[in-house]
This record gives C-alpha cells, sequence and structure tokens, in this order.
C-alpha cells in the first residue's frame, strides 16, 4: 500500500462496530492551500484529489462501507471559466488513470448530480467507470459532481407529482420510504458521519435530505493536509458520541 493517509490495520483504539457504516465528505480548503504556499488554486485541487484518493483506501481497508465525496456543487459553476475547465480536465484524467486501480482494488464508483449538464468526454468516461465497477463490493465510492441538495429534492417532489397526476400513486401513499426511493441516494443508507476540512460550519446545500440525524465532524485543517492522523482523530470523535436519533 502507499504511505499517506492509508493503513492496512484498524488502529487498535478504534472500534470496529462503532465505526460509521457511511462518511460524507466535503473537502474544502484546496485554494487556500495552496495561496498560503503560493501556488496557483489549480495545484490545490490537484493535491486535494490525492488526498481523496487515500482516504478513499484507508476506508476500504478499515471496513467503512460507503463513502461519499462532495467533488463539485452545482453553485460551482460560478467559478472562473478556467478553474471550472480544469476541474472537469481533472475529473477525466483521474477516472481515466485510477480506473483500472479501482477494478483492482474493489471499488464500485457510481456518481450522482446533473451529469447531462457535464462535458460529453467527462460524461463518457463517468459511464465507463460505473459500468466496470458495478459489480465491485470492497466500498461503494459515491461521488457529487454538478450536485445541489436543493435541487434533488425538488426534481424528486416533481417526479412524485407526475406519479399522483398520472394516477399511479395516491397522495396518502407518499411516505419517508418512498421519497428515499427518488433520491440519488435511494440503495445506500444515509451518512452516519459528515466531515468538513478548513474550520466552515454549513453544509452547503449538500445531501440536505440524507444528513437529517448524521453527526458532523469540523476540523480546521485544509483538505490536502487532511491525512491519516486527522482522519483517525475524526473516527475516535465519532465512536464517542452517543447517536439517539431524538430519543433518550
Amino acid at each position: 500500500m502507499s504511505q499517506g493517509i492509508c493503513l492496512e490495520k484498524l488502529p487498535e483504539d478504534l472500534q470496529q462496530e462503532l465505526l460509521p457504516k457511511h462518511i460524507a465528505v466535503i473537502m474544502d480548503g484546496n485554494g487556500r492551500w495552496a495561496k498560503k504556499r503560493g501556488l496557483p488554486r489549480i495545484a490545490g485541487h490537484r493535491r486535494g484529489a490525492s488526498t481523496l484518493k487515500e482516504l478513499l483506501r484507508c476506508c476500504k481497508d478499515w471496513g467503512i462501507p460507503a463513502l461519499t465525496a462532495y467533488a463539485f456543487s452545482t453553485e460551482n459553476w460560478g467559478r472562473p471559466a478556467g478553474e471550472v475547465d480544469f476541474l472537469m480536465s481533472l475529473f477525466e484524467g483521474k477516472l481515466r488513470q485510477e480506473l483500472r486501480e479501482m477494478v483492482d482494488e474493489d471499488v464500485q464508483i457510481q456518481f450522482m448530480g446533473n451529469l447531462q449538464a457535464l462535458p460529453k468526454s467527462l460524461q463518457a468516461e463517468i459511464e465507463r467507470s460505473v459500468t466496470a465497477t458495478q459489480h465491485n463490493q470492497g466500498i461503494l465510492f459515491t461521488v457529487a459532481t454538478n450536485y445541489g441538495g436543493r435541487q434533488e429534492i425538488v426534481q424528486a417532489c416533481q417526479a412524485i407529482a407526475t406519479q399522483v397526476k398520472e394516477g399511479k400513486l395516491q397522495p396518502e401513499e407518499i411516505d419517508e420510504v418512498l421519497f428515499k426511493r427518488y433520491l440519488y441516494t435511494a440503495d445506500v443508507c444515509d451518512p452516519d458521519l459528515l466531515i468538513r476540512t478548513s474550520g466552515e460550519m454549513r453544509l452547503s446545500n449538500f445531501l440536505l435530505w440524507q444528513m437529517a440525524y448524521s453527526e458532523i465532524y469540523i476540523t480546521e485543517t485544509l483538505w490536502p493536509d487532511f491525512d491519516r492522523s486527522e482522519f483517525h482523530r475524526a473516527l475516535s470523535d465519532y465512536q464517542k458520541r452517543s447517536r439517539r436519533f431524538g430519543k433518550v
């Protein structure tokens, strides 16, 4: 295994039964990391992609079944055109370069968001990677790309309303279980833990429905510096919490 965030064995102070089954990450601080070092923002994004790769490997080795990463939000289109173009190129290149390793390491990758708005070449790489890894079972890796939580909820409402309008569904049949089936995450459990880097304390339109009872861990560390020790610290904090889901 490569050095960095990944360990082959679960640290002794972490208990397998108390680890989250699904972790979501908001990878904040790439630009600030680069600026602190006098580098262009794209250098931070490139380093951040490597950090995500090592986190994915670590989750798999430590027995965490699902990881969801907020890679590009619907609001991110408002960034400078050059940066957006670089991010699209980075996504595409990483998918092409890492596909063989994902297959070999038993990673199943999927994407959620409005993928039709992405460049055609990136869409093709997404389809290729999803198809090639669809039967893998080591870890489910979901990449939120051109994703917005409010938009996801609106789309689900529209789809349900259409079913009602066509007489295929009665309003009284609509409940939380049915609603979940119309979300991007219909086939995966809600995140147990959200990790956000760089000290920002907001959800930023990420998994608004799904994170109703997620534990939230905020660290001042910028995403490119989120290493093995930081991840270990987040998991240690999580396993000490009492998850009551509104009960006593």
